[in-house]
């Protein structure tokens, strides 16, 4: 059986998470800890933290997730935002461990036209500062992104060089997002060609080091450079690609994690019953 969730949402408490979760059928579920649209952050009530550890011994579910806020540029060459954003960071692993949160899911950021291995340097610089600063047991996810300009991270080779600068190397991996994946080039639509993806996963980055999926669906094409998710099965990977990646034990062992709309067609609960057909459970 695979363990799937989605993106809910903190509205009016953090511990409102753990309920959404679970009235969408979640095995498994992502949140923000904070705003992720602002710099500010409130400090974690104690009572809404323990009522947060209850709920999820209460549900089963594992592993909760947090995600990186959307405003750090950990790639930016610009200083006040750069320091900015190593903060959030540190605060975040902090949160993570207050929470009970294994994993913090973390984007590398944009160059902004200073080029990949400048922007690659800061990344590293970056985690080590912040990995040195919160010294705890939280591991963090680098995640591939979608192959957009200036990005960093959207090979898997430029993922292996940030990782090889961490000093504290036991403490990062990864989080493997399809639609992503798909628009920077990797083809998951077809046997040979998921295949081929995870070789070269396997031989850039080690399979080992990949501790979560993003399991979304795509309004791009191959190769597109396009960040946008789609419903399972109703974007241009289609039902039969995701077929074809939860037929195989690389995604099937991993937590999934689906950040799919929710709209007139399909909601949470939606996308969970589609991925649980798709694989056959």
């Amino acid at each position: 059986m695979v363990r799937v969730g989605v993106h809910v949402s903190i509205a009016g408490s953090i511990a409102k998470s753990v309920e959404r979760a679970e009235t969408a059928g979640c095995d498994t579920f992502q949140i923000f800890s904070r705003n992720p649209r602002g710099w500010a952050s409130r400090e974690l009530d104690p009572g809404e933290v323990s009522l947060f550890h209850e709920n999820i011994e209460k549900s089963g579910m594992y592993p909760p997730v947090d995600h990186m806020p959307y405003l750090p540029n950990l790639a930016t060459g610009k200083a006040e935002f750069y320091e900015k954003s190593v903060a959030t960071l540190a605060a975040e692993l902090r949160r993570c461990r207050i929470l009970g949160i294994p994993y913090l899911v973390t984007h590398l950021g944009h160059h902004l036209g200073e080029g990949i291995e400048i922007g690659r340097k800061r990344v590293i610089g970056a985690v080590n500062q912040a990995l040195e600063e919160v010294d705890n047991d939280v591991i963090l996810l680098l995640e591939n992104t979608a192959g957009e300009k200036n990005g960093v991270g959207s090979t898997f080779e430029d993922i292996a060089v940030v990782m090889e600068g961490i000093e504290a190397r036991a403490r990062v991996g990864v989080c493997f997002d399809t639609c992503h994946a798909f628009g920077a080039g990797y083809e998951l639509r077809t046997e040979q060609g998921i295949e081929d993806t995870l070789n070269r996963f396997d031989e850039i980055l080690g399979g080992k080091n990949c501790m979560l999926i993003h399991l979304n669906d795509s309004k791009g094409g191959l190769g597109s450079g396009l960040d946008r998710h789609e419903h399972i099965g109703l974007g241009t990977i289609g039902e039969d690609g995701f077929r074809n990646i939860l037929s195989l034990p690389f995604f099937r062992s991993r937590p999934l994690i689906c950040e799919t709309p929710v709209d007139e067609r399909r909601d949470d609960a939606g996308n969970i019953s589609v991925v649980r057909k798709l694989a056959g459970d």
